[in-house]
């Protein structure tokens, strides 16, 4: 078992489990029976905060893990989000009250349940001030609809907003070795507010692990072939990066993964990130990073091989790019 932390005043497992790429954006998803059979296994070994969003695969991320969770809910920390609308023009974002009720409504649908445990703010509507959207949320919060708040990607100053309003339990935003940009001023402001930070793609979208050499090798629909850090000239440097970090896993014996993972899990007892996975194999090998313990000198050996400039590209495109750090 992986022990537990605390997100503000929500109990979950040490690590959770990202579970978008089962019906999303990452690799061959077509094992549903695979995919829940991770989910229970998760629960086995203490990961008991399962991570979905209404935008994954158009609801049939959520309707899954509903299906996994059905007998056994209680044991389960349930968190979704709303706020991303998928369309012809790119990634649009919707905060206004009457779609923050919509959404939750039609994800409990979806999920099977009677109440949300987690409910993020998937991304800030630049066009809707973060007191409305959250004014709705807080209304979710006293009709027992959803339990506790989350916001993600969001900068300091609307979490600040948003927490006057309703307290933020938790933060999702991407962080890993490769992505440290919320350690400036986003995780300094959590730690004044008592926010539980949850890491997304703790393993950079799986390149950390060393299993992407080669992008054409990934799906044709696979989200990372749009990547910056993913594109031709870039992939080569970054994968220099990989390599020094697989040296140093070897030394310990344990996987480029494990490390990388093990040194998100370390940044603090209020982080609980969730690394994403569809077989039960990764699963179990996640979840060992959250009880592999660093030394100041393996961090800092681990932060010089993988300086945090030395990373090529920037995590998204233009038009994804504006809807993170509002």
């Amino acid at each position: 078992m992986i022990g537990t932390r605390r997100l503000g005043e929500l109990e979950v497992g040490a690590q959770g489990l990202g579970c978008m790429g089962m019906s999303h954006a990452y690799g061959v998803r077509d094992d549903d029976a695979e995919s829940i059979a991770t989910i229970h296994r998760a629960l086995e070994v203490g990961v008991t905060l399962l991570d979905t969003a209404n935008v994954y695969g158009t609801g049939a991320n959520e309707e899954l893990v509903g299906r996994a969770v059905a007998d056994r809910r209680d044991r389960v920390v349930l968190a979704t989000k709303f706020g991303i609308v998928p369309g012809a023009e790119g990634q649009q974002v919707r905060g206004d009250p009457a779609y923050v009720r919509q959404c939750a409504e039609e994800s409990l649908r979806r999920l099977g349940v009677d109440h949300i445990d987690l409910y993020y703010q998937h991304r800030v509507d630049p066009d809707i001030p973060v007191e409305d959207t959250w004014g709705a949320l807080s209304e979710l919060v006293a009709e027992g609809k959803v339990r506790h708040l989350g916001i993600s990607e969001a900068s300091a100053d609307t979490i600040r907003r948003a927490h006057r309003v309703h307290p933020v339990t938790a933060l999702q935003s991407e962080w890993s070795l490769w992505t440290r940009g919320v350690e400036d001023e986003v995780v300094p402001t959590c730690r004044e507010l008592g926010i539980g930070i949850v890491p997304f793609s703790p393993l950079g979208r799986g390149f950390l692990t060393g299993g992407i050499t080669r992008v054409d090798a990934l799906p044709a629909d696979d989200m990372r072939r749009n990547l910056p850090r993913f594109a031709e000239g870039n992939l080569d440097r970054n994968l220099r990066i990989v390599a020094a970090l697989r040296e140093l896993a070897g030394e310990k014996g344990v996987t480029a993964g494990q490390l990388a993972l093990a040194w998100v899990q370390s940044r603090g007892a209020d982080v609980v990130p969730i690394p994403g996975t569809k077989r039960r194999k990764y699963l179990e090998e996640n979840a060992a990073a959250a009880t592999l313990e660093l030394s100041g000198e393996d961090i800092a050996r681990i932060e010089a091989a993988v300086p945090a400039d030395a990373v090529a590209g920037e995590r998204y495109p233009s038009a994804l790019a504006r809807n993170v750090g509002r």
